[in-house]
């Protein structure tokens, strides 16, 4: 994404904003998205960023909870996977109702494309997770 066209946007009616590449586009514009994500794909390459809005998980620690989240999607997707993470302090991110706790996880998964079936794990997918926790919101932004 180095060198690319940027652009800020807003996300889930302007309460969070992010920013990123002009190539990816709202996938709202093509099909129905829950409102608690916001889902933006790149027509030309196989790669989506994805918003999603949770309830705070109280149960799942603060470091550990990107790769709860990750592991969460490889389950969901009988991926097998290999996991890296790392846990990052965002001392300048904050909210409207206080500071907000960070943490990455990367991981590379291999799974099924679309209708191919489970069975197939041809497709090695390479996730990145950012976890947001807002305490005082009572949410999680992934």
């Amino acid at each position: 994404m180095n060198g690319e066209d940027c652009v800020q946007r807003p996300l889930f009616g302007g309460a969070i904003s992010s920013c990123f590449p002009l190539r990816f586009q709202d996938v709202s514009n093509i099909r129905e998205v829950p409102d608690h994500q916001e889902v933006f794909a790149d027509p030309d390459q196989d790669g989506s960023l994805i918003f999603e809005l949770l309830d705070l998980k109280h149960e799942v620690g603060d470091g550990g909870s990107a790769v709860w989240f990750l592991q969460d999607i490889a389950r969901e997707q009988d991926a097998e996977e290999t996991m890296h993470s790392g846990t990052l302090e965002a001392v300048g991110l904050t909210s409207l109702n206080g500071p907000a706790i960070v943490t990455t996880a990367v991981s590379q998964m291999a799974t099924a494309k679309g209708r191919q079936g489970r069975e197939t794990h041809n497709l090695v997918r390479v996730v990145y997770l950012a976890n947001l926790r807002f305490y005082r919101c009572g949410d999680h932004c992934i």
